[in-house]
């Protein structure tokens, strides 16, 4: 059995955590740490359970200056900024993952997918079997093989028929979905009037967003409801399918500079866990992991 590589969306379970946990939680300074604590007991949780071979964990830090944003000035422009407590939060997270031995992927100009779907590129060719470990269904654009989607928080596992059984298409269509049917909760506009059930249904027959545009005259005779008005929503809006197609395509050409081998969990690291401002529980359970868990 291949190695299992899990690629953790580390921002999701941090704001899952800001989002559910109490906030008179605090750490050894007296600092709010509801995010901190209710994200840390989760990779705690992982590790123990799981005993991953490789992990590395991918934190977004590109709200407003992602490339995605040079392309389309409006994307993401319905978020707010994160506020200043919950900013600070995102970084002791950070430390907090490295201090338990876990590798740290961050930029301002690519985002935690991009990161991923670098990562797994990367190593792809070592035998390794990938992980998505977040809540974004629309990861699963990076399954091959025998990869899987994980919700951790939730425990839901799936493979690339669950993908095509939860989402319609198969994990090589979810870009081609996403340009057809638009995003609001990354404000992609897609092609107005277009849902994911017309979208999904669009891709069954003609395989992608190329496949569709090549012949645009095939979408009447699909027997879709309004087939006609579907048909003339694509011819108008062919530039806004494409560009929506690449605000959510996965960039996997990141320059990284962490291996397969830095990822290979080991343990943990004392000296960082030592400076990481924590809930005293939390510090309690990082100790008690690492005690059952040495390096």
């Amino acid at each position: 059995m291949a190695e299992r590589v899990f690629l953790l969306d580390a921002s999701v379970y941090v704001f899952r955590a800001w989002f559910s946990v109490s906030d008179g939680v605090s750490d050894d300074e007296g600092l709010p740490a509801n995010a901190v604590f209710g994200y840390g007991a989760f990779l705690c949780d992982l590790l123990e359970r799981q005993r991953p071979d490789y992990i590395v964990a991918a934190f977004d830090e590109s709200l407003t200056s992602s490339f995605r944003n040079d392309i389309y000035p409006d994307y993401k422009a319905n978020r707010p900024p994160p506020p200043d407590d919950l900013r600070r939060q995102f970084q002791v997270c950070q430390r907090f993952t490295e201090a338990l031995g876990v590798p740290v992927l961050a930029s301002e100009r690519y985002e935690a997918d991009d990161l991923i779907g670098s990562f797994a590129r990367r190593v792809r060719g070592d035998a390794v079997s990938m992980v998505y470990t977040t809540a974004d269904k629309d990861l699963a654009q990076l399954m091959e093989g025998t990869d899987s989607w994980w919700d951790a928080a939730r425990d839901r596992w799936l493979d690339a028929e669950g993908v095509r059984a939860n989402l319609g298409v198969a994990p090589h269509q979810i870009a081609d979905l996403l340009g057809l049917a638009g995003d609001s909760v990354d404000n992609i506009p897609g092609v107005p009037g277009i849902g994911r059930k017309t979208a999904a249904a669009l891709l069954a027959a003609l395989e992608s967003l190329d496949g569709v545009y090549a012949d645009l005259d095939a979408v009447t005779r699909l027997g879709l409801r309004g087939a006609k008005r579907v048909r003339g929503l694509l011819e108008t809006h062919r530039e806004q399918a494409y560009l929506s197609r690449e605000l959510t395509r996965i960039h996997c050409e990141v320059p990284l500079n962490v291996s397969l081998d830095d990822a290979r969990w080991q343990g943990w690291d004392g000296g960082t866990l030592d400076d990481t401002p924590l809930p005293r529980q939390l510090r309690n359970r990082a100790l008690r992991l690492a005690e059952a868990y040495p390096d």
